[in-house]
């Protein structure tokens, strides 16, 4: 029996076919949904990836100016999570949502084994 679904998410399109999918897949068996979100330099609008062109670690003003960049970076993800919370709430489904930091494989295995996900 399908009691809790976790759902990894980013902004791509691929993501939103699978958590449309997800929240059907919740709303016909009454599963609970928790949302993931890693931050990963993986990402496209990750604050290291090529299209900066600062290095934190060289001088304070990088590094300031790469603290401002990750904080807006977080509060995208979080709002991005809280939108797809508020839509699946909407169709009926109980979600939640986390954002976690790190490698994303190790962070869905890990979120997985401590909310007892019993599909992912």
């Amino acid at each position: 029996m399908i009691n809790k679904i976790l759902i990894a998410v980013d902004r791509s399109q691929n993501s939103q076919s699978v958590f449309s999918t997800a929240v059907s897949l919740a709303k016909t068996t009454g599963s609970d949904l928790m949302l993931l979100h890693v931050l990963s330099v993986k990402e496209e609008d990750h604050p290291l990836t090529p299209t900066y062109t600062y290095y934190p670690i060289v001088e304070e003003y990088n590094y300031e100016t790469y603290q401002k960049e990750y904080a807006k970076y977080e509060q995208r993800g979080l709002e991005f999570l809280q939108n797809l919370t508020q839509e699946a709430t909407a169709a009926g489904v109980k979600t939640e949502f986390t954002q976690l930091t790190g490698n994303p494989g190790r962070m869905i295995c890990q979120l997985a084994s401590n909310w007892s996900a019993d599909l992912i």
